[in-house]
């Protein structure tokens, strides 16, 4: 069987805690089933679930692309004060972006974001700021994650020109061969707008385009267990209307057909995946070679 020609890139398994609900045995044999040749996870804010992801890809000879979907402050990190919603910041005080990990020096600067995003970011999230990653951007891909994601976020606030300024200013720290426009279809109206909007500004500031299916759960027939682990996290009930929720069941583990029936008016959205993930070679040593070596003298 042919290899896929697409590589799922924006994924949250159940380290996203009480939000992911996708289990990392369960999403490799998917993976094999659809003869993918490679495989990110994107937990939210966290690597938790990395070593364990990459020594089962790799024993399935999945190749295992390592990243974070991290959530960027608006101004400092080190600032815990809310800015009104109205000014173009998040009522989260924080926007998300996808970051992968193309190599080694890659993925050391992933975990020292995460690592400082909790010891000096943390404000109701562990956030990063520009100035940090412009310190640690060497060897990462970005991805303009969901619609909470800065240049998304302006988009949907009909902020044309601070979306434009926010994607320039990314694509200058991570290098302009190291930044996507993201898109997804997942049946949302705001989502559709947004990509028609993506797609425009691509064109115009050029950068390029990548399909993401932004994956909370394995199964579309998961989606009711996804939205009653929702409500554990937020502490509502399923007969609260105005709960956190997924308006779609879409956000699920998509073969190739289904992605590029989605998006078969770009179809360079689907092959991009493919292109990300041959830049992604991240080698880890496993094993006894991790631990600290002893002191001869303490034993």
């Amino acid at each position: 069987m042919q290899q896929s020609d697409f590589v799922p890139l924006h994924l949250h398994t159940e380290y996203s805690l009480l939000d992911g609900a996708i289990k990392i045995d369960e999403l490799i044999d998917q993976a094999s089933t659809y003869n993918m040749p490679a495989l990110a996870i994107t937990d939210h804010g966290n690597l938790f679930g990395v070593i364990d992801f990459y020594k089962k890809a790799t024993k399935r000879s999945i190749k295992p692309i390592i990243g974070c979907e991290v959530y960027v402050a608006p101004n400092s990190r080190f600032d815990r004060t809310k800015t009104n919603i109205e000014n173009g910041i998040s009522e989260e005080a924080s926007f998300h972006l996808i970051l992968l990990a193309k190599d080694n020096t890659g993925y050391k600067n992933l975990t020292t974001l995460v690592t400082k995003a909790y010891l000096e970011g943390f404000y109701y999230k562990p956030r990063i700021d520009k100035d940090l990653l412009k310190q640690y951007s060497d060897g990462l891909i970005g991805l303009t994650a969901c619609l909470k994601g800065e240049v998304p976020y302006y988009l949907q606030c009909g902020q044309i020109e601070k979306a434009r300024e926010a994607a320039l200013q990314y694509k200058h720290i991570l290098g302009p061969e190291n930044f996507f426009f993201e898109i997804q279809n997942n049946g949302m109206a705001e989502q559709e707008d947004v990509n028609k909007k993506l797609i425009e500004i691509s064109n115009e500031i050029h950068v390029p385009i990548v399909a993401t299916n932004d994956c909370h759960y394995l199964r579309k027939e998961d989606a009711r267990a996804h939205d009653i682990l929702l409500c554990i996290q937020t502490g509502k009930t399923i007969k609260d209307v105005k709960r956190l929720r997924m308006t779609t069941e879409e956000f699920y583990f998509k073969s190739l057909n289904e992605m590029k029936h989605a998006f078969r008016e770009i179809p360079e959205a689907i092959l991009n995946t493919r292109m990300i993930a041959e830049r992604c070679n991240v080698n880890l040593v496993l094993g006894h070679s991790m631990l600290p070596k002893s002191d001869p003298q303490n034993g």
